[in-house]
């Protein structure tokens, strides 16, 4: 059974990914299409096993079916496809790509027509479309290329401040994971003072052995290259370049719960960014709350998955919308998570302050508190799925010994505690996995927090 996660249909190649269900997935979303009167679209790829194989015939597809259609001329991140589709004049777009996965796996994200993913009520038609879908087989028309990566770098370059990365020398390290956003930064910052070095750097379809996943255990050589060269920064991107993770000066990791804090404030504080609302997901920090009370901008909630935060993007505006597993939406460029300009924006705010990151940080915790966060994963046995709905029907007053203040279901089970520090226990839209979240004032309650959420479930 082919379905969607919280953003786009992925699985094993050679299992259910294969060229049989890939053209009844496109077939699938063309007749979507063809229903809403739209005829233009865009097919991308990243750096997976055979991923432009896998595009080629999603294009051939759409072709076969009298669409106009176009095949990025390269392997291009995400975030460039949804700016194909938002500055372009494409109507829809496919990203072939399995994001931040593990290496066997491939997947096929679809881009709605204001330049983000697609609302869940677009995904249900797809989705019942599938069931009827047969394997068509397209004629073999050769592709036409458009030049993404060109059109999107030029319109970057606009977007952030070139005369403010040329006025100081700063280094940053790139952990590009093999994905697809190898050699955008150095594009970018070519002639500035910035000074930009790269680790895996090259197409590698194995990731190197592991998911190409940013969070800190994927993350040793970007630490030891930012030690052992003494840059001002790390960034490492995922497989297909909409997700981001941080590297301080001192070769710490950043969590992505911090990083999101930066962002707000950057925006917020610096570039005065006050028009509009800011949505975050149930499992981002309780710093973006306090930030924007002491700011006067609406804050708003949503389940996990960028796709919630959209629906919010298009009823109203919205500033910046962000999410714990590292993908930053600047509104007002794409409503998408862009792991490149969220970066771009770091450096920016790095040279308006005039200091290093940690510093930068440790000014934000004395003026708004500090909050440390984990995140433990387990497997999701059917007993433990059963524990968890239980533990949502019936929440419990204190976990460990902190009392329990508020409670949110809006996507899994949400406690508040008295010291705004929280809990979230949640299953996975994309993995067979049980989540969970904890944010704590200190490192200390973080950890003894952890504990007792794990100890719920056994």
């Amino acid at each position: 059974m082919i379905k969607f996660g919280t953003d786009g249909w992925r699985a094993i190649i050679g299992d259910a990914f294969t060229f049989e269900n890939v053209r009844k997935v496109a077939y699938a979303h063309a007749k979507v299409l063809e229903r809403q009167g739209k005829k233009k679209v865009v097919v991308g790829y990243d750096n997976r096993f055979m991923s432009e194989r896998f595009a080629l015939e999603v294009y051939r597809v759409f072709k076969t079916l009298g669409f106009e259609c176009y095949l990025s001329i390269k392997s291009c991140t995400t975030p460039m496809v949804s700016f194909a589709v938002k500055y372009m004049g494409f109507e829809n777009g496919v990203m072939i790509t399995a994001s931040h996965n593990p290496p066997e796996y491939n997947g096929y994200k679809i881009k709605d027509s204001f330049g983000g993913s697609a609302t869940p009520e677009f995904i249900a038609q797809v989705e019942d479309e599938i069931k009827r879908s047969e394997d068509i087989k397209p004629e073999k028309f050769e592709p036409e290329y458009v030049n993404i990566w060109g059109e999107y770098m030029r319109e970057i370059k606009r977007r952030v401040s070139m005369e403010l990365f040329s006025q100081k020398d700063l280094s940053l390290v790139h952990d590009a994971m093999y994905g697809s956003a190898l050699g955008t930064y150095s594009h970018v910052l070519s002639g500035t003072k910035v000074s930009v070095s790269g680790i895996r750097s090259y197409r590698d379809p194995l990731f190197g052995g592991h998911a190409p996943e940013p969070v800190e255990k994927h993350l040793e050589p970007l630490i030891m290259k930012v030690r052992a060269v003494g840059a001002n920064l790390g960034i490492a991107n995922d497989g297909d370049g909409d997700r981001i993770a941080l590297v301080d000066e001192k070769g710490n990791f950043i969590n992505s719960q911090l990083i999101y804090v930066l962002l707000l404030y950057h925006l917020l504080k610096n570039k005065g960014k006050r028009d509009g609302v800011v949505v975050k997901t149930v499992s981002t920090t309780y710093l973006a709350d306090r930030i924007c009370r002491k700011e006067g901008v609406e804050l708003r909630e949503v389940a996990v998955g960028f796709k919630n935060i959209n629906e919010v993007i298009l009823r109203e505006k919205v500033i910046f919308g962000g999410e714990e597993s590292g993908g930053y939406g600047i509104v007002d460029f794409l409503p998408e998570r862009d792991g490149l300009f969220a970066g771009l924006n770091i450096l920016e705010l790095m040279l308006l302050m005039d200091k290093p990151i940690s510093k930068i940080i440790s000014e934000i915790y004395k003026e708004y508190g500090e909050a440390h966060f984990k995140r433990v994963d387990f497997h999701a046995e059917e007993d433990k799925k059963q524990r968890l709905k239980e533990l949502t029907e019936n929440p419990p007053d204190k976990v460990g010994d902190l009392k329990v203040s508020k409670v949110i279901t809006l996507d899994g089970l949400k406690l508040i505690f008295e010291n705004d520090g929280w809990l979230l226990l949640r299953a996975s839209g994309t993995e067979p996995l049980i989540r969970v979240y904890a944010e704590m004032p200190t490192q200390a309650d973080l950890e003894r927090l952890i504990k007792s959420a794990v100890a719920l479930f056994e």
